[in-house]
């Protein structure tokens, strides 16, 4: 049985950061990451594979996460 996708709720908690340092790094970092109609969706091992080249490491860049939240925001808005 294949691997199931994550969101980006579950691979914030799979990897103990923010929503908003996901979304910094589907941005400036290229971290793995597959768009689904207007989400984002991962794979944990593609995610594993990432971090562990070193890709997540803090350089201490700003995070412009605008670019990578719009979509998913859009998607959400009015819903309640």
């Amino acid at each position: 049985m294949s691997e199931r996708w994550m969101s980006v709720e579950e691979i914030a908690s799979y990897l103990g950061v923010s929503k908003d340092t996901i979304y910094g790094w589907i941005a400036k970092r290229e971290m793995p990451a597959h768009r689904v109609g207007r989400l984002w969706k991962f794979k944990s091992d593609e995610v594993d594979t990432w971090v562990r080249a070193g890709k997540a490491s803090d350089d201490g860049d700003e995070h412009s996460v605008r670019e990578a939240q719009e979509p998913e925001q859009r998607a959400t808005r009015g819903k309640k």
